[in-house]
């Protein structure tokens, strides 16, 4: 009885449940021996009649649950999800979660973003910028520095900026052949580390944080400095790719002034990690698509040089074949401008009359390019053009 109750009890209301109750106390006192005898024709079939109408009352009910649950009671097309699919929608499938896929929403929130692999010069450019700081922040810090590069991301402006952990300064920079702007983030761990170390702390101490207080301007000064050596490094490792001048614009404490980008624009994010014995921090470096732009097509490249396809072993060869082309040069002895009447009216035996005498300049062409000026003469049975003069090319 408990099972079939739990079963219909979401179903039937208070009277129902009530009628029930009666229906069945009846029932069980006529069994006792207040109705026909236990075990009796009369009894049986009273007892069987009762047992198949709450069977059957029992079923409806269910019935009613199933069809209201689906929204099918109501007349309605409507559907109610479960849960489960209800994640897979949103992208929270945890069947997919650990094969790194993605699915619903999340799908199509991240096909808008552009990832970094579709340009695969830059990961070239910041291991190049990793070696190079690894140099210039020994001999800015006098100190065994590590600079290892963690990861390589793209995600919309808005939500990096969002992403910083306070408290932190940013760097705004310009890069001035693209004429467009980036961010340098150094962390608090970074910031109290360069500090100490130039400052002469003790190695084997951890750099001391003092937090609810805003930076000190000896603090920024060293932090600046800093971020002059970066900004060096990264224009001497865009050099190979194309020239570009990275100039250090502001340092900025709260990310609010920092934006230099619209929040929906993609940009990539370099994280870097920089180690000093038992001291560092974290800088990440942000470029947004729109200040790579100019640069694109190199990006692109698989490697170095993709675009050009120089061959030196070809050039030297077609150097060689040209020298040794034949062309055809002309002589040029006058030149007459005339109506298109006189020359429709010219006939066999009409003459043309030329301002050329012996002494006149002759122009060598090739093609319509004008070469050399010389005298005509007679060289044995042949005439010949004494060269006299380069004709000048005139700059368009």
């Amino acid at each position: 009885m408990s099972d079939d109750s739990e079963m219909g009890g979401e179903g039937r209301t208070a009277e129902d449940e009530e009628a029930l109750m009666k229906e069945w106390a009846a029932m069980a006192g006529d069994d006792d021996g207040d109705g026909p005898a236990a075990g009796g024709e009369d009894g049986g079939g009273d007892a069987d009649a009762m047992a198949a109408e709450w069977e059957a009352m029992l079923g409806s009910s269910d019935g009613e649950d199933a069809a209201e649950s689906s929204g099918l009671g109501a007349g309605s097309s409507a559907r109610v999800l479960n849960q489960d699919e209800i994640d897979s929608l949103l992208g929270f499938d945890e069947a997919h979660e650990g094969e790194g896929e993605r699915s619903g929403i999340q799908a199509i929130l991240n096909s808008a973003l552009v990832s970094y692999e579709r340009l695969p010069m830059l990961e070239v450019v910041f291991d190049r910028l990793v070696r190079m700081m690894s140099t210039s922040m020994r001999n800015f810090t006098s100190d065994n520095v590590e600079v290892s590069l963690d990861n390589i991301l793209s995600l919309r402006f808005g939500d990096y900026l969002n992403s910083i952990p306070l408290p932190a300064m940013l760097g705004v920079f310009k890069a001035e052949e693209w004429d467009n702007y980036g961010l340098l983030t150094v962390d608090s761990s970074l910031i109290y580390s360069i500090v100490d170390v130039l400052l002469g702390g003790r190695r084997g101490t951890a750099a001391m944080r003092i937090e609810g207080r805003p930076y000190t301007t000896i603090e920024r000064n060293l932090v600046e400095r800093m971020v002059h050596v970066v900004l060096a490094d990264l224009s001497a490792a865009f050099d190979p790719l194309s020239p570009v001048t990275f100039r250090f614009d502001r340092l900025e404490t709260n990310p609010r002034f920092a934006t230099i980008s619209r929040p929906s624009n993609a940009a990539i994010v370099a994280k870097l990690r920089i180690d000093m014995e038992d001291r560092g921090g974290r800088l990440e470096l942000m470029l947004p698509y729109a200040t790579l732009e100019p640069v694109r097509e190199l990006l692109l490249q698989m490697f170095m040089g993709e675009k050009f396809g120089r061959d030196s072993i070809w050039e030297t060869h077609l150097a060689e074949e040209l020298w040794m082309t034949e062309v055809e040069m002309e002589a040029v002895l006058d030149e007459q401008v005339m109506p298109l009447r006189d020359i429709l009216n010219l006939r066999v035996g009409s003459k043309i009359m030329l301002n050329a005498v012996p002494e006149s300049t002759v122009e060598l062409r090739c093609g319509d390019v004008p070469m050399f000026g010389g005298k005509m003469g007679r060289k044995g049975n042949r005439i010949a053009i004494r060269i006299d003069e380069k004709v000048k090319k005139e700059k368009v």
